[in-house]
């Protein structure tokens, strides 16, 4: 049953503290254990108000109807999925479908559906405020790009080679719009190095030195808790790049982007990071 008390969205998500958490999945399979976790710091299975947006899959109602019963699976009593238009999701009230949710969920898919029909609209700012007063949100691959304020698309504006993708650091070919702003010190990158992303997290990167790249790989996921420290859950690895104390990023004719000096980490299930710090505080990166 969807709950009915109106949240009254606050202006803006900058400056006020997050009391929430943020589990972000790289995509690929999930196992049992890790969405237990979700839903342990949603309150637990009898306890949790679960809300699922599906919107970036291409047969939304089918995630968000299979994504409901995968939570039902874990115990929980109170889930169901919501699923806006840009014009539904910008009536008034609209937000009232996620009121008192402890956790809300991001299912997989293409991520520009997401912010092309939430972005800036009292649902999103619901949302936001949810994560400030304590809720844990969470999502995989699309679900993942989007907790960025600087979300990666997966388009190319220079390379349209559709089978050879991403084969260069070079300015400007990677496309980047505003995501949901989650995360506002990192980038969020997924399926990591499954799909050998690297090049284009680099790219960014070095066009957003100010930006930490998180590369999650598939089976695994980082936990974001209020402190903006990351803990590495799962099954693979995640890659940090790290580009503030590298030499200012330059270009050749062509427009290849070079750079010394940028800080990689390599992180296993348990080791943590420390956004704010832009450090490792365990495990066997730190030793």
């Amino acid at each position: 049953m969807l709950l009915c008390a109106l949240l009254t969205p606050l202006p803006g998500f900058a400056g006020d503290p997050a009391r929430g958490t943020l589990f972000i999945i790289g995509g690929g399979d999930r196992s049992r254990s890790m969405m237990e976790e979700f839903v342990t710091l949603a309150g637990g299975p009898q306890k949790a108000r679960i809300r699922i947006v599906p919107n970036a899959s291409a047969d939304a109602d089918t995630a968000g109807m299979e994504m409901t019963e995968e939570f039902k699976s874990l115990g929980v009593t109170d889930v169901a999925y919501v699923l806006y238009t840009r014009e539904q999701a910008e009536r008034p009230g609209a937000e009232r479908a996620f009121d008192a949710a402890t956790g809300v969920y991001f299912t997989g898919g293409d991520q520009v559906r997401v912010t092309r029909a939430l972005l800036k609209t009292p649902v999103h700012r619901a949302l936001l405020d949810l994560y400030r007063e304590g809720a844990v949100i969470g999502g995989t691959s699309a679900g993942a790009a989007i907790m960025s304020e600087v979300m990666i698309t997966g388009d190319e504006k220079i390379n349209k080679d559709s089978v050879n993708l991403f084969p260069m650091i070079r300015l400007g070919n990677v496309e980047t719009v505003e995501g949901m702003g989650f995360v506002t010190d990192a980038i969020i990158d997924q399926h990591f190095v499954r799909r050998k992303r690297h090049n284009r997290l680099i790219t960014v990167v070095l066009e957003h030195p100010q930006l930490v790249g998180v590369g999650i790989d598939e089976a695994t996921a980082i936990v974001i808790g209020p402190d903006h420290v990351f803990t590495v859950t799962g099954e693979a690895t995640v890659l940090v790049y790290d580009a503030i104390l590298a030499d200012k990023a330059t270009t050749d004719a062509a427009g290849n982007l070079a750079a010394s000096g940028i800080a990689l980490h390599v992180l296993k299930a348990g080791d943590r990071y420390d956004l704010a710090g832009r450090r490792v505080l365990t495990g066997a990166a730190s030793r």
